[in-house]
């Protein structure tokens, strides 16, 4: 089911010949940042990947891809990706990158299940990034120390633009506050995920939220995550569960959190094949990637995805994220924006 928020008296702060200088801006601003605090590379990637190596990343688990024959390979089936988070892993491992370095990559891809709104489209695009870490890296101050990098990058790039567009005024909290889902739950317990997201975003009004895939004290998850890339369930030295996290903002035209980057160290050896059984997963086991892993040919890694649109979205203040790149949206929901004011490419 689509979902629609119509912010109350919206009016684009920009035209659309704007808009897009504004995009180019963004992303070419952006992305430099990124390399630059984090070191990294920038490498070319797959649209899509052979189905049944267990390279394409699962998500929730219940996505389906967008699949094809290929004719000169006898039908065999290819898969547009989801994201490419195990993707990353095999390329650092083929670049022999040395650890505190890694790659990033525009990442381009089709999520056909994805119910459509404000935020999210059948198109999806993002800055895919992995860099190479040590074994005592594996920890939660690691985790927060690139955080706090990448939150940085997105402060100075919304400096920038409210420079070059002074119709714009900067909003982003100055620091990340960070909980641990758990920790989140316990706080307001009669709330749902989502809710506990706005409440804590609207306070804080940027927080990394810990500890996403493992079930917590209720024997639910905060949210779903597939179980082979990021590691869920290695305790850290507090006690909780989870190396990974979403990293949320507060979006004043919305008025809601907004996730703008999905990341985490990923799983070692044992903790895929901990999390393999958890979910009943065991037989992935026998996939080209998991057995690469398996064998220690993969390299210890951190990485993650930050939507481009919805970074462009948030810091050009639009009320939809087809105001920024071009998509399918069902034709109801076409006249209720152009009612309101909101422009959809």
């Amino acid at each position: 089911m689509s979902y629609l928020i119509i912010p109350q008296n919206y009016k684009p702060l920009m035209s659309m010949r704007q808009t897009e200088q504004g995009i180019k801006l963004i992303k070419e601003f952006f992305q430099q940042n990124l390399s630059t605090g984090l070191q990294l590379r920038r490498v070319t990637a797959p649209l899509f990947v052979l189905k049944g190596m267990g390279i394409n990343d699962d998500l929730n688990g219940v996505e389906r891809a967008v699949t094809f024959p290929i004719k000169d390979l006898g039908d065999a089936k290819a898969e547009v990706v989801h994201s490419l988070a195990k993707w990353k892993r095999l390329t650092l491992a083929e670049y022999d990158v040395k650890p505190g370095y890694g790659i990033y990559t525009d990442m381009n891809a089709i999520r056909a299940d994805e119910s459509l709104g404000n935020l999210h489209s059948l198109y999806v695009d993002q800055w895919d990034w992995e860099r190479v870490i040590t074994a005592r890296d594996r920890n939660i101050d690691f985790l927060k120390r690139i955080v706090r990098k990448i939150y940085s990058a997105m402060l100075r790039t919304e400096y920038l633009i409210n420079e070059t567009y002074p119709q714009l005024e900067p909003f982003l909290a100055r620091e990340v506050f960070f909980i641990h889902s758990e920790e989140l739950r316990k706080l307001y317990p009669g709330k749902t995920p989502k809710e506990r997201e706005d409440i804590i975003c609207r306070e804080h009004g940027a927080v990394f939220i810990m500890g996403i895939g493992g079930k917590l004290g209720d024997g639910q998850e905060h949210d779903l995550r597939a179980p082979d890339y990021d590691d869920w369930t290695t305790p850290n030295e507090d006690g909780f569960l989870g190396l990974n996290g979403d990293l949320l903002v507060w979006n004043p035209i919305l008025g809601r959190a907004m996730e703008l980057s999905s990341m985490g160290i990923r799983v070692d050896k044992e903790s895929l094949l901990r999390q393999l059984d958890l979910c009943g997963k065991q037989e992935r086991k026998e996939l080209y990637f998991h057995k690469k892993l398996l064998a220690g040919e993969l390299p210890l890694s951190i990485g993650g995805g930050i939507g481009q649109s919805r970074l462009c979205m948030l810091f050009l203040q639009k009320a939809h994220i087809g105001e920024i790149q071009a998509s399918i949206w069902p034709e109801d929901m076409r006249a209720q924006c152009s009612a309101a004011g909101i422009q959809l490419i």
